[in-house]
């Protein structure tokens, strides 16, 4: 099996003897074979590596390493057989941007995705991925977080983000002791069943003029290339990272999307691959393909050469917005998506993928709301020219599925249709007419983003904007249906039926009033 000092990669002998040079800052880690399982701590955190520093850290805020002492003669890591990691069908948990600034927020987080976690099965040979921004800056909630990995059906495994980093470390050596204390390597990799999961460290800081930048040294790209190079091809390989390799949320800015991405291309090329990432607080479901300008012109890409998942956050927006009564805050997302978790449901070296809501046990995958003239004014009117809306500072607009005849004629029906992607279809039906195929805002064809009034999210828009956090006015996964200019006065029922692209299909109906 394959051991690395985060340079080099070795593989045991059959006694499972290994030899790596280390220095007095290094995590040796094993790469868990399919067939096995490496222990759990007390808090379900996988325990396949060793830290190595004699020393401990530097002084830091949060703590970081305390002294590990001398090296022992051996470094061995235990592990048994496990039918769970062997067996070709698994649930692999991906979840993004915890992000706790406070304890009560923790406590969000425990009411909703991981109160769904707790209560779901099938997920113990993968487990669950959390793939970083753990917390927000203030480390010493990471104790609270490891309560939350408690409740989980299978083992939980970390990745950092760019708010995990000790940003008093005075050196890049330094900068993840705490989170490394608390949860292991910064990258690593492990197997299940015909996957192969890579997770990378995508946060390159400190940076001159910037605070941080998405990227992963030369040092990082060395250990994915002998990673890979023990991997057969046959195989799937999960790639998953903070930052994402591209994004269509941050699709024109260099900072947020990683440096290498075409070096990480070249060395999954002939394999097949998947990409997730979170950091956008959006959910985004990127298909092979698909381009945008802003990948072209900053990096190169003119298209994907594998699907790419954003996997929204379990945080949502930050935790904003109005209460629920589940007992979390509504926090919906700069995408007018809604916070959860992204499953891979693999079968051998296949997978498709889910979105679960929050609070829901995955019925939820779309929002409806009306775009007419009058709630585009009123979206002009109300929307803060740069930053957030204050809670409390917005009147709602009245009767939002109220159109007038005049106005039918300018007047979209839309469909935030969450895990929506590249070869996707929506319809429209209203009051049992012939079904309509409506039309996708963002076609994912090389154009940059169309954002404003007419590509917003209605319904996602109308909550941030009275109750505060990001606003929705662009998304890569709405759709939108021009209402029948023939509607008599009264109310009318719209079924809108989404079918993805692996043809599962799901619908929702409402209710709308046109008036005089």
């Amino acid at each position: 099996m394959a051991v690395s000092n985060g340079r080099k990669v070795v593989t045991t002998d059959r006694q499972g003897n290994y030899k790596l040079p280390v220095d007095d800052n290094t995590t040796v880690f094993v790469t868990q074979p399919a067939g096995y399982q490496v222990p759990v701590d007390e808090a379900n955190v996988a325990q396949f590596h060793y830290n190595h520093m004699p020393a401990g850290s530097p002084k830091l805020k949060y703590g970081g390493m305390k002294p590990t002492g001398l090296l022992p003669k051996a470094v061995n890591f235990g592990m048994v057989t496990s039918q769970a990691t062997a067996t070709t069908e698994q649930e692999c948990i991906i979840g993004g941007d915890i992000q706790t600034y406070k304890k009560v927020e923790a406590d969000y987080a425990a009411k909703g995705a991981f109160k769904d976690l707790n209560a779901r099965t099938g997920y113990d040979g993968c487990g669950a991925l959390f793939i970083g921004d753990i917390v927000g800056d203030d480390l010493s909630l990471y104790p609270g977080i490891r309560e939350l990995t408690k409740r989980l059906n299978g083992p939980a495994r970390f990745l950092p983000g760019n708010h995990d980093m000790d940003f008093d470390a005075k050196s890049r050596a330094h900068v993840y002791d705490t989170y490394r204390a608390n949860f292991g390597p910064t990258y690593h990799s492990y197997d299940v069943g015909r996957v192969h999961v890579v997770s990378l460290d995508t946060v390159d800081y400190p940076v001159p003029g910037k605070s941080y930048n998405g990227a992963l040294g030369s040092k990082q790209i060395e250990w994915l290339k002998q990673d890979l190079s023990r991997v057969p091809k046959n195989k799937l390989v999960v790639v998953a990272g903070h930052i994402p390799l591209l994004t269509f949320a941050d699709q024109g800015s260099e900072q947020h999307q990683i440096d290498e991405v075409k070096q990480v291309y070249k060395l999954l090329k002939g394999r097949k691959a998947v990409a997730v990432s979170g950091h956008t607080h959006s959910i985004e479901n990127m298909r092979k393909g698909d381009s945008m300008a802003g990948w072209q012109d900053i990096f190169g890409v003119a298209g994907l050469p594998f699907a790419h998942i954003t996997s929204g956050a379990i945080s949502g927006d930050w935790y904003t917005g109005r209460m629920l009564e589940g007992g979390f805050p509504m926090a919906v997302q700069r995408d007018g998506g809604l916070p959860g978790v992204v499953t891979l449901d693999v079968k051998g070296n296949r997978y498709t993928e889910r979105f679960t809501v929050r609070g829901d046990k995955g019925a939820d995958q779309m929002q409806l709301g009306l775009n007419t003239p009058a709630y585009r004014d009123w979206y002009r009117k109300n929307k803060p020219a740069t930053g957030k809306p204050k809670p409390g500072t917005v009147t709602a607009l009245a009767d939002p599925l109220k159109v007038s005849q005049s106005d039918l004629s300018g007047t979209w029906l839309t469909t935030n249709f969450f895990m929506g992607s590249t070869g996707s279809k929506v319809t429209v039906s209203i009051d049992g007419r012939r079904a309509q195929k409506a039309t996708r805002t963002q076609p994912m064809t090389g154009e940059g983003q169309y954002v404003g009034a007419e590509y917003s999210d209605p319904a996602a828009a109308q909550e941030q904007l009275v109750h505060g956090g990001s606003v929705a006015d662009r998304s890569m996964h709405l759709w939108r249906q021009g209402l029948p200019t023939d509607l008599e006065v009264g109310k009318h029922t719209a079924t809108v039926r989404g079918t993805d692209a692996h043809g599962r299909t799901s619908s929702e109906k409402i209710t709308i009033e046109v008036t005089e």
